[in-house]
Formats: C-alpha cells, sequence, structure tokens
C-alpha cells in the first residue's frame, strides 16, 4: 500500500526529529484523533469487546490499524474487529497493562506502544478544562501566536463537524486585568460545549503550548460582541454535517462510554 495517512506523516516526522517534543505530541494527537481497526478474537456483543493479545518481551499489546485494508493484509484475509477512535482505545485500556502494536509490519507507521506511554496519552487526553468566570472588557487582534497552536486549533475544529458553525482567534482583556489569548466559538450546540472545550484544551497541551494556555468561551451568532469578534479575530470556520436522523452510537463511538474488555 503506498498511499499515506495521516497517522504514516505524523510518525515520519516524529521518527526523523526524535528529540523534538513538538513533533512527538502531534503525533499521539493524530494516535488519539484517527479511527482504528482493532483486531478482535471473536464478534462483539453488545458493549464487550474480545481483542486478540499477543506479548513481547513480558508486554501485553493488542493490534490496531488505521485502515481496514491494512488489518486484512496483517491476517492476510478477513478478521472480526471493532472499529473505534484512538482516544476509546486508550481510555479502555487504561490500568490493564496493555500496550499497542500500530499497523504492525504493514505500514510505515508500525510501532509498538508500552502499557506505561498509553497509560501517559490516557493521562493526557482526561485532563479537564477549569471553568472560571471571567467578564472580559476589550478584544484586540491576536499577535505572535504560534504556529503550532493555529494548526493545532484547526485540526481540532476540522473534526467537531456540526457542533458550531465558526469560532474566532482574539486577544482578550479581562475585567480584572487579566490578558490572554481567548477562543470565542459561535452557534455551538449546548450539548456540544463541554466537548468542545475539552478539544481546545487538547489542542493547547498537544502544541506544547502550556504558558498561559487558552480561553474559550460560547456565543450566539446574534450577540453584539460577535461584530467586534469578526473585525479583529482570526476566523475558523467548522464543517458542517447534513442532517441526519439519530440512530443509536455503535459500541467504542462515546469516550465517556468505553467498550468493556472480557
Amino acid at each position: 500500500m503506498t498511499d499515506l495517512t495521516p497517522l504514516d506523516t505524523a510518525h515520519a516526522m516524529m521518527d526523523a526529529a526524535p528529540d523534538d517534543t513538538g513533533k512527538r505530541l502531534r503525533f499521539f494527537e493524530r494516535l488519539a484523533d484517527s479511527e482504528l481497526f482493532l483486531l478482535l478474537q471473536g464478534e462483539a456483543v453488545d458493549d464487550r469487546l474480545s481483542p486478540e493479545v499477543f506479548e513481547v518481551e513480558s508486554a501485553k499489546y493488542v493490534l490496531v490499524f488505521d485502515r481496514e485494508e491494512r488489518l486484512a493484509e496483517f491476517v492476510e484475509g478477513s478478521a472480526h474487529h471493532a472499529a473505534l477512535s484512538g482516544r476509546v482505545v486508550a481510555k479502555m485500556l487504561m490500568g490493564q497493562q496493555i500496550g499497542l502494536a500500530l499497523n504492525l509490519g504493514v505500514a510505515p507507521s508500525s510501532i509498538l506502544l508500552a502499557p506505561d506511554t498509553l497509560g501517559w496519552l490516557a493521562d493526557m487526553l482526561d485532563n479537564a478544562p477549569d471553568e472560571v468566570m471571567a467578564r472580559p472588557s476589550s478584544f484586540a487582534a491576536p499577535t505572535d501566536v504560534p504556529e503550532a497552536l493555529l494548526l493545532a486549533i484547526d485540526s481540532k475544529l476540522a473534526t467537531a463537524a456540526g457542533l458550531a458553525t465558526s469560532a474566532y482567534l482574539v486577544s482578550v482583556t479581562y475585567e480584572d486585568g487579566r490578558h490572554g489569548l481567548l477562543l470565542a466559538i459561535i452557534d455551538a450546540l449546548p450539548a456540544a460545549h463541554g466537548a468542545l472545550a475539552k478539544a481546545v484544551g487538547e489542542a493547547v497541551i498537544f502544541a506544547a503550548q502550556d504558558d498561559g494556555g487558552l480561553d474559550v468561551a460560547f456565543f450566539a451568532a446574534g450577540d453584539a460582541v460577535c461584530a467586534t469578534l469578526a473585525k479583529v479575530g482570526l476566523r475558523f470556520d467548522l464543517p458542517q454535517r447534513s442532517v441526519e436522523t439519530h440512530t443509536p452510537a455503535a459500541p467504542g463511538r462515546d469516550p465517556n462510554s468505553p467498550p468493556i474488555l472480557r
């Protein structure tokens, strides 16, 4: 298979610069956001999965692939598998002392991630943003924003299709005199506020920008402040979804309720 996937690209960048913390973090962010195909022993039953587990040097690993074709190449045919996001796999394996074998032997991104490494990733993804009350007094155009942070925000918002319409990155001054960066998210679904705030928090962490962080606030498009945000802010447009009927989530689609190992 010659087509490179986003995980292949992120892995190659990390491999070429082993001392670059930013590139290493971006690989793990891409892993968390990717859809992975977990090799199973048999068919999933409700929310219970029986993954294939193998042992290398006394450590246990499950096998995941970022393309179904790669899984089929590994097993030389078809096999039971489950489609899960990387973040769900990490949460599912938390505390199990089981590592992750990614694209083993079938792709440039072939790598073994030890149980401790997967535990670190699960901890990173488990960080919840703090909720604070602060009143902005003025907004201005953002300056000196690291490119890595801009790319991370853009990448995260691209995965939030249908959850909001747009967002503006601005410099903000609060009534208490504090200054910082604010991402103002416009017309977000009320139920998605927490998930969006957490996603933006992950963007900051994986962009290695922990000096000052980034605040998130939610506004309706009709709010008077949006005219100012549009004038001075850096705009991000979120992809939109066509209207679909609701269907129950498949096992592994909800990071707050990952499948159960058996």
